[in-house]
């Protein structure tokens, strides 16, 4: 499965970017990136600081031929972001409902996905934050960043590829499955 990049210096949101693209392209895989995002999104309608240097990044795709719920698709994501943090810290990184990723009680990470449908087609977008470098001030909420954690610089272009290498070869086994299944 071949997932087209779309990398930008600067963006609203790498989630409305991915809509834009689902809307006026025909990819029907991909994953947007930014150096800065101005307007990021969080769950119910809070907004992602995002500091430069972290992770901002969307993947989407088509969502036909494949039968798994909304909430384990984002259990599914988290424990792909989580894998990919594990190549770099190796001590417990804990899941809180419904989708941030935390290391000693401080939030390291956050999902946010959506559907959209364009022309009949189902899309899932997955918008991902990681706290590479900075760890962003938010009332009541502890946070926490990588590099603090283990003490030196993460190249973000390596944890962007890795990440990437994850989510396709997840990607490309929930088609072979569910492609199996519906042939039976």
């Amino acid at each position: 499965m071949r997932l087209k990049k779309f990398r930008f210096k600067k963006v609203n949101s790498t989630n409305n970017t991915a809509i834009r693209i689902i809307k006026y392209s025909n990819f029907k895989f991909g994953m947007v990136t930014a150096d800065t995002q101005l307007s990021g999104k969080g769950q119910y309608g809070k907004k992602w600081i995002s500091n430069k240097g972290n992770l901002f990044v969307s993947f989407f795709h088509e969502i036909k031929n494949i039968n798994i719920s909304l909430s384990t698709l984002t259990k599914i994501n988290c424990l792909l972001v989580k894998k990919t943090i594990e190549k770099y810290y190796n001590k417990k990184i804990v899941f809180k409902k419904p989708n941030d990723l935390l290391i000693n009680k401080k939030k390291i990470s956050g999902i946010l996905q959506e559907i959209i449908s364009v022309s009949g087609n189902e899309f899932l977008i997955v918008g991902i934050g990681v706290n590479l470098i900075k760890s962003p001030k938010i009332k009541n909420y502890p946070t926490t960043n990588l590099s603090e954690l283990i003490n030196k610089p993460i190249n973000k272009i390596n944890f962007e590829n890795e990440l990437k290498v994850i989510f396709v070869k997840n990607l490309s086994r929930m088609y072979k499955i569910n492609n199996k299944v519906n042939k039976r």
